[in-house]
Order: C-alpha cells, then structure tokens, then sequence
C-alpha cells in the first residue's frame, strides 16, 4: 500500500495536475458535467438515485475536510496525501450535480416561464471562476453548496414521498437548510481558520436569503416543478386510442427543422375540434392533477385572455411520460397558448401554435405519430 501511494505522489497525473492547476479546477467541473449528462436518465432510477446521493454525500464530506487542511487538521493522516486534490473533488461534484440538474429541467418542452431559475443556477456555478480566490472563498463555497443541496432535496424528497405539493416544497427546503447550518456550524467550530475567514452570522444571513429567494421564486410560479417534467406537447388535428397507443395527428413541419417535427400553425376549418397532446414524465407511483389552461391572445386589449382550464389526473412511471389530451371547438383564429400546469399553478410548460382558416382546396396535410 504503501509503494502504491509513494507512485501516486510522484505520477505523472499527479505531476500534471500540479503543473495545469490554474486550468484543473474547470476541467474537472466540465468532467462531472460530462459524466452525469453521459450517465444520467430519470430522477427515480435507482442508478441516478445512487449516483445524486453519492455525488451530494461526497461533496458535503470533502467541504469540511477541505475547510480543515489549512488548520493542520489532517496531517499525519492517509488524507494529507490527497488534500490538494480537494479543490478539484469539488469542482466535480458541483458539474456532477448541476449537470444532473439541468438534465432533468431540460426534459421540459417549455423553460420560457422557469428561465430565471437556471440564471440563478449558472451564476452560482460560474461566480467561483471570476473570483480571485475561487473555490476558496467560503461564501461563495457555501452559498454554492446551500443552492445544490436545495435543489437536491427539491428532487429527492417528493421522489421518495410519491407525492408533491407546497407542504412538501417547504419540507425539502427544510431539510436542506437545517442540513447546510449543521454543515457550517461544524465547519466553523472545527476550524479556526474558517473562523477568522468568515463572519458566521454574515454567511447564515447569505444562506438564509437565498433560502427565502428560492421560497419566493416557488410563490411566484418561477420555478419548474420538478420533478415533474413536460416530455412532449403538440397541437394536432385528431387524437386516437388504439391497444394504449395514442396515435396523433398533425401537421408535419418542413425537414429542414430538424429540432421539431409538428408546425406551430394550425390551419382550421369550422367546427373542426382542435387537440394539444402533452406527455409528462412523473416518478414511478406519483399521482397529480394536471390543467391544459387555454389561453387566446386579444389583439384589441392587446392581453392573454384565458379561456377555460381543464383537468386531468396522471400518474408516474412510465418511461415516455403520462399521456393526456385536451380539446376545444369553435375556437378563434391567433394566437394560442396551452400552459401544463399543476393545481399550484406550477408551469410545467406551455405549448405555443396560431389558428389560421384553411383556405386551401387541397385540404391540410396530417402525419401520425404513435406515443
């Protein structure tokens, strides 16, 4: 064991590090982000499970080490050997969860209501390579930390509760910032360098109005409601239900659009019913009302005016989401907007097309698709 670590100290990666540090600590953060975008699938899949929990696990465990190498806390220890690397360990698993992270937003059709959320996420994330000090400033080390804990229990506990909701969004966040106190408190009273670094009720201050920015973004509809995700949303013509495939029928967008496949115009004759189809993903044995809000575009008011939401309930599990469609007749030609949303009026997306009058003798051309 011991020849084995007396080679690791004078690798040639070791060596490389060493010489490289100035670029190491992104390079690791774009290699966390990497391997979870690699490796990742779906949020109650025991793999990601096992993975989020190690990554969340580890990071907690290598910020207190690494807030007690400058106080010699580690000398004479198998971990001294590694303690240069604790920076790095970090920068990996902060990409490891963020990645993770916008992995499972990004399965939504529509991110236009939530985008402030990941603004939120991006500054956190790239603020430390701004930073003169970089991962060693402790607010911004911490504050980081809070932020991805948070966002882990928002994931977590509705995954493991098979249910969610505003109680179960205030114990999430309950949990993360009793967790992140437990984590600087020890720090802090572990580490008289972190206590002359740090003022501690400056750095809870920080935490604790993140923690309540975070509350208010929920209040205000702004962030997605994970871990619900809306996996697809189209406007068709017909809608049909054959052996549990839903066969939709749209308007083929032309090929050149390779990023979406339907138009987001929809030629209508009267009396025709117009269908919006969503598939949303939900974890396995999570039950929620689901709302299509109609919303129609007044030129005159120059407003959104919304025209009837309607519901439906749906339940996790399955790999290509939950299935479900709504429809309207006699509808008005413009501007349209369906909203995914939930009873807390979450967005989970929104499904964008116009109404124009089909003019054309040769009628419209429709493909199906099965789902």
């Amino acid at each position: 064991m011991k020849r084995t670590l007396v080679r690791f100290r004078n690798s040639k990666f070791r060596n490389f590090i060493r010489k490289h540090q100035k670029y190491a600590a992104i390079v690791f953060f774009i290699g966390g982000f990497i391997f979870d975008t690699l490796t990742l699938g779906r949020i109650d899949r025991t793999y990601d499970l096992v993975v989020l929990c190690l990554h969340m696990t580890c990071l907690t465990i290598t910020i207190y080490l690494y807030n007690l190498v400058d106080d010699g806390r580690l000398k004479n220890t198998i971990l001294e050997r590694y303690q240069e690397f604790f920076p790095l360990a970090i920068q990996f698993f902060f990409g490891g969860l963020s990645s993770a992270y916008v992995i499972y937003f990004s399965r939504s059709v529509s991110l236009s209501k939530t985008a402030s959320f990941f603004v939120i996420l991006v500054i956190l994330l790239l603020a430390n390579e701004f930073l003169k000090k970089r991962i060693s400033n402790k607010y911004l080390q911490f504050s980081v930390y809070f932020f991805l804990n948070l966002t882990f229990f928002i994931f977590m506990v509705p995954v493991f509760l098979k249910d969610m909701g505003m109680t179960i969004f205030l114990i999430s966040g309950s949990i993360s910032l009793g967790s992140t106190l437990l984590l600087i408190t020890l720090t802090y009273f572990s580490s008289p360098t972190t206590r002359a670094e740090i003022h501690l009720g400056k750095l809870i201050g920080i935490i604790i109005s993140i923690f309540a920015g975070i509350n208010l973004f929920y209040f205000l509809h702004l962030i997605p409601p994970v871990p619900l995700a809306l996996d697809e949303g189209i406007v068709a013509h017909n809608i049909k239900i054959e052996d549990n495939t839903y066969l939709v029928g749209y308007e083929p967008n032309e090929s050149y659009m390779f990023w979406r496949d339907h138009k987001l115009k929809f030629h209508y004759v009267p009396d025709e019913e117009v269908y919006v189809f969503s598939s949303i993903f939900a974890p396995t044995d999570l039950r929620k009302s689901i709302f299509h809000r109609w919303k129609w575009y007044n030129k005159i008011t120059d407003e959104w005016e919304v025209v009837e939401d309607i519901g439906f309930e749906i339940t996790g599990g399955r790999d290509g989401g939950f299935r479900g469609y709504t429809y309207k007749t006699n509808v008005k030609p413009g501007q349209w907007e369906v909203h995914v949303i939930t009873e807390e009026e979450l967005v989970l997306g929104v499904i964008d097309f116009e109404i124009v009058l089909n003019t054309s003798s040769d009628g419209v051309k429709i493909v199906q698709r099965k789902f």
